[in-house]
């Protein structure tokens, strides 16, 4: 399968990311209290949402006890507000299809946000469904080799023997697709063989990337994802746009 686009570009902007770690560490707490909230509690074992959501906040190097305040958090009453999932769809220049998952406590408000950075950067907001059709939803685990001490062969049968349908080399990285409902699964196996995530998440992955040539479109597509990501209210914003390298 193509490589993996996205996290191609969050290589480059590794120090900005790491700049945003508080910014990051929020979202990834308020999608914590509602996974225990909607999914069944605070038992990962018996929630696969939260287990998926701990996942990823450990591949981000959220602390442990960070994790454990957001659990006692959700399952107390400490926390009141009343937040909903509502995922937006549209397009950027030139098409560029983009997906943006957020978690509000005020729809109208992040409604009239989504739209707004759509528009002021070339694009325009679509209905629901328009472009996720285009995507798939897989789990993603990303495995850091940038000491080159990992061998790709090891890496792939151990992917494969934990459940993983792909294992694609990334530059300095190993990236490993799993089926949804597989991914928490080969998570665990692949931690417990002692391999370090840069990240592991349920993702939507492009099925076709879009290249943009023009200089002002490719400046409105950069400015439109900074916008969707510095929002509080966005989760994840997936998109098809190939960047260059």
């Amino acid at each position: 399968m193509a490589g993996h686009s996205k996290w191609h570009n969050i290589q480059k902007t590794k120090g900005a990311q790491d700049a945003k770690r508080a910014q990051i560490f929020t979202k990834i707490a308020r999608e914590m209290i509602v996974a225990v909230k909607e999914g069944g509690g605070g038992d990962p074992a018996n929630n696969s949402r939260l287990a998926a959501v701990i996942t990823k906040a450990k591949a981000a190097n959220m602390p442990n006890d960070n994790i454990k305040r957001c659990i006692e958090k959700a399952l107390g009453s400490a926390d009141s507000s009343n937040f909903e999932s509502i995922t937006y769809e549209g397009y950027g220049p030139s098409g560029v299809a983009v997906i943006v998952e957020t978690m509000t406590d005020n729809r109208n408000r992040t409604a009239a946000e989504m739209r707004h950075y759509f528009d002021k950067y070339g694009g325009n907001l679509g209905a629901s469904g328009c472009v996720s059709w285009s995507f798939d939803r897989k789990g993603v685990i990303v495995i850091d080799n940038e000491e080159k001490n990992l061998d790709e062969d090891t890496v792939m049968m151990d992917s494969l023997d934990a459940g993983a349908d792909d294992c694609v080399t990334e530059g300095e990285s190993f990236v490993i697709y799993t089926a949804p409902d597989a991914f928490q699964a080969a998570a665990e196996k692949l931690e417990e063989l002692g391999y370090k995530f840069l990240s592991a998440e349920l993702e939507m992955v492009p099925q076709n990337y879009i290249k943009l040539t023009l200089e002002d479109e490719i400046k409105n597509m950069n400015k439109m994802l900074e916008m969707f990501e510095d929002n509080d209210d966005v989760q994840n914003v997936w998109h098809n746009w190939e960047e260059e390298d």
